[in-house]
């Protein structure tokens, strides 16, 4: 399996923009006001000014070219997005065996899979940035793990930029006129919200951030309704490879509240039991005393 194969840069800093994604926005490209399910074609996360207010929307140029808002913009990633996790120790990074399924979106174009890259290329955020923005992974929900990561090429390392098993944050540098897409692997189907956090400086000296939530449908039998309508804090997020010497969300081995009430259980009996050998035993003294006081 290549789980990345499109030529081009792997700097750190994404500053070599690839010539094949080389495009151009318009500044009046308007703001779709409808829900979205965006299960196909050319989709960037990038910052847009919105009634002069910094914020982070979706460009969908699947069709008509529009920007999107991400509270009402589903990805959906079909099955058609499932690849096998190679036998190769490069891999690793993914944190499951080789051999398991993943749905990826893919860093080249899958006609079938919605691809979802970034862009620095609105003209406004161009003329009032200061040399670029960086880009962090505030947060993740969802039933499995995401992993972000680039490869220039089949036989080039990965290199990876976010995981939702490290620390939030993860800050990537990129630079202005800039437009990139890469592997996105989720472990487990169900429903995502990835928050993406962008700030930058501005020429003036401002300051200006935004955390936004892309939304995502992963699998077929996933409900785009149900990745409309969820909320932070509120996705599932059991892994369904939990077995019963795994560490569960809960920190239980696997085995959820059950364990506890066990060890509760064990603990009160062995309690009682100590309470009995106690309350025996001074009986059994007094008696022997009394015996030994008789004439």
């Amino acid at each position: 399996m290549t789980l990345a194969a499109q030529p081009g840069s792997a700097d750190p800093a994404l500053n070599q923009p690839d010539p094949a994604l080389d495009q151009s926005i318009a500044p009046d490209q308007p703001v779709a006001d409808e829900p979205a399910v965006l299960a196909a074609g050319h989709v960037d996360l990038g910052p847009r000014y919105v009634d002069d207010e910094w914020t982070l929307l979706i460009h969908d140029d699947a069709a008509q070219p529009v920007w999107r808002d991400p509270d009402r913009t589903v990805l959906r990633v079909t099955d058609a997005a499932l690849q096998t996790v190679p036998d190769d120790p490069v891999y690793g990074f993914l944190g499951v065996p080789a051999g398991t399924q993943v749905h990826v979106v893919p860093q080249v174009q899958h006609p079938d899979v919605v691809w979802v890259g970034w862009n620095t290329q609105d003209p406004r955020v161009m003329q009032t940035i200061d040399r670029g923005v960086t880009l962090e992974l505030a947060d993740v929900d969802g039933p499995g793990e995401v992993t972000m990561y680039l490869q220039a090429g089949t036989f080039s390392e990965p290199q990876v930029l976010w995981r939702s098993t490290e620390q939030p944050g993860q800050p990537m540098w990129v630079e202005v006129n800039t437009h990139t897409h890469a592997n996105w692997v989720f472990t487990a189907p169900g429903v995502y919200l990835v928050a993406v956090r962008v700030s930058a400086d501005l020429v003036g000296g401002e300051q200006v951030t935004a955390t936004r939530h892309l939304r995502f449908a992963v699998g077929d039998a996933t409900s785009t309704d149900d990745a409309l309508a969820a909320q932070p804090g509120e996705v599932a997020a059991v892994a369904p490879t939990a077995g019963p010497d795994d560490d569960g969300p809960g920190g239980t081995g696997g085995t959820g509240p059950w364990l506890v009430v066990g060890l509760v259980v064990v603990a009160l009996g062995l309690a009682v039991a100590l309470i009995v050998v106690v309350l025996r035993g001074r009986a059994v003294r007094r008696r022997v005393e009394q015996e030994r006081t008789q004439p």
